[in-house]
């Protein structure tokens, strides 16, 4: 091997963290040992090339390390044949690279693959092992894939994820980095929980909450007052899952934590317990600034905001400075409301949430109010309040008097159960149309009840025959193709022909929309071949 060339006025070698410091810092900063002035920056990369390729060159062959303990077997069946086969396809679709523009009629695989996931894993398949990297790569794309493509891929999509850096998510999504770990096993639990890395802490701690809450709660007590803030707050995060009061006297010692964040979520958990004693003292507070005046003709709601944040309100999770545009006394109010247990006013007022919200309110708190009610009835999951806050879905500007917008119409209506919930956004696209209900078809069941199905498509249909822009609605399609009943692809098949082109519609409207109908048959019927092959009805 021929020498390698040392540049001239320089030493032979220089130790190669006196290479790297004096780059980090620069010849200005740090003047180099071999040389100095203007000829300095080129020196140290003449040096650092040629100490570059001694080292390399310098490295000796090492023992071939342990070859991997085989993969655990997986006890689930194997996917049929033709499931198989549609795997393949739905991996090996990729998102288009056009930059836009008409997607034609072929249906959307990868919008396909997550449903296709969760029947595949419901019905206990194995994936096939020459499958698991493309899995994985997917995951790895795609955060919202990677719960339904762990809980298909197995224990051998683990055993890869720890031979390739690429697919370490994986192992900080399960307990333990994906090493087999038993919550009964005590002992195991607390070697992870006090030597794991915090993803892996992070997802014990999920999974043993949802299995034994009281070992979950006592191994996060034991270790509260060593761990970090924010460590402190995303474990506080956990024990929302399966809140119950038992849950209570850790939280109100949470109250006293030095880290604001941490009180704050403590205060928020504890007021989603009506009978805490953090609830009670909102609702003693609450009781103080709203009431109900009668010496008026007609029962009003008359509201006293608080003058004053007191240091007893900030213990309790009220923040004292409000946000930019905000005024203080409204801030404190809607804060003691949303934390105040809703069973409150019924018991004050003898009258039923319905009753309460129909009140008038004086001197503009309305909305104010109503607002912080609605808060309320999602924190607390109370679909009796979330009902007298929705309104009937055919109401004046399309929601009741506390949901001021589409996202919060969305929060209460997840606290219905799902037929109601899709009969609500039935009426209200029967009412409203669809321009609006993009959001609130979110927060519904999939696949889509029948009526809430049959009133997106007469939507879908009444919007094309006025001549609307058919990409105000590209949304609502895209849904329709991932939560229709497959059963309504044959109903479907009217709309699919070209209708004359309205005079006044939008240009190129009318093939737009006929393509659209082709896509979302074509796609349903995908879907009921999908659900064919994996042996569903």
């Amino acid at each position: 091997m021929a020498a390698i060339p040392t540049p001239p006025d320089t030493p032979s070698a220089v130790p190669w963290q006196e290479l790297v410091t004096v780059a980090l810092l620069g010849t200005d900063r740090r003047t180099p040992s071999w040389t100095s002035g203007r000829a300095a920056p080129t020196a140290l990369l003449d040096l650092a090339a040629v100490e570059t390729v001694r080292r390399r060159a310098g490295l000796r062959p090492a023992p071939a390390g342990a070859r991997p303990e085989p993969a655990a077997p997986d006890t689930r069946p194997p996917l049929p044949p033709a499931a198989a086969r549609r795997l393949a396809l739905l991996l090996s679709d990729r998102p288009g690279t056009g930059g836009g523009g008409r997607r034609g009629t072929a249906p959307d695989l990868m919008e396909l693959l997550p449903q296709w996931l969760t029947l595949a894993d419901a019905r206990g398949f194995a994936p096939p092992p020459e499958a698991l990297p493309a899995l994985l790569d997917a995951a790895r794309g795609r955060t919202d894939l990677r719960p339904a493509v762990l809980a298909f891929a197995g224990p051998r999509a683990l055993w890869l994820a720890r031979l390739n850096p690429d697919w370490r998510f994986a192992l900080r999504s399960a307990p333990g980095g994906g090493s087999p770990l038993s919550p009964e096993d005590p002992e195991q639990v607390r070697l992870l929980w006090q030597q794991g890395l915090f993803a892996e802490r992070v997802a014990l701690l999920g999974a043993l909450r949802a299995r034994q809450p009281a070992a979950a709660r006592e191994l996060l007590a034991g270790t509260w007052a060593t761990e970090r803030a924010e460590d402190r707050l995303m474990f506080l995060d956990s024990l929302r899952a399966g809140l119950e009061p038992a849950d209570e006297p850790f939280l109100e010692q949470a109250l006293s934590d030095r880290s604001r964040n941490v009180r704050a979520t403590a205060a928020e958990l504890l007021s989603a317990l009506p009978g805490s004693a953090l609830a009670g003292r909102m609702a003693t507070r609450a009781a103080v600034c709203v009431a109900v005046d009668r010496t008026a003709g007609e029962p009003t709601l008359v509201v006293e905001a608080p003058h004053e944040c007191d240091p007893g309100m900030e213990r309790d999770g009220v923040v004292p400075k409000p946000p930019t545009g905000r005024g203080e006394r409204s801030w404190w109010l809607g804060q003691l409301l949303e934390a105040a247990p809703l069973g409150t006013w019924p018991a004050r007022w003898g009258r039923t949430p319905t009753e309460i919200v129909a009140l008038p309110v004086a001197d503009d708190w309305r909305d104010e109010l109503h607002a912080a009610w609605c808060r309320a009835a999602v924190r607390q999951r109370d679909p009796g309040w979330s009902r007298a806050l929705l309104g009937p879905p055919s109401a004046p500007e399309a929601g009741g008097p506390g949901a001021v917008s589409l996202a919060e119409r969305a929060k209460l209506l997840s606290t219905l159960g799902a037929d109601e919930r899709a009969e609500w956004v039935a009426g209200f696209i029967a009412t409203h149309g669809l321009s609006e209900a993009f959001q609130l078809l979110g927060v519904c069941a999939v696949p889509w009840v029948a009526p809430l199905g049959r009133a997106v498509v007469d939507a879908l249909n009444i919007a094309r025959d006025a001549g609307s822009y058919p990409w105000s609605f590209s949304g609502v399609m895209g849904l329709a193709e991932r939560c229709l009943d497959p059963a309504e692809a044959g109903r479907l098949a009217a709309l699919t022909a070209i209708p004359d082109e309205p005079e006044d519609a939008s240009p190129g409207a009318v093939g737009y929309w006929t393509e659209a109908f082709q896509r979302l048959t074509t796609t349903l019927r995908l879907r009921a071949t999908m659900r064919e092959e994996l042996g569903e009805p």
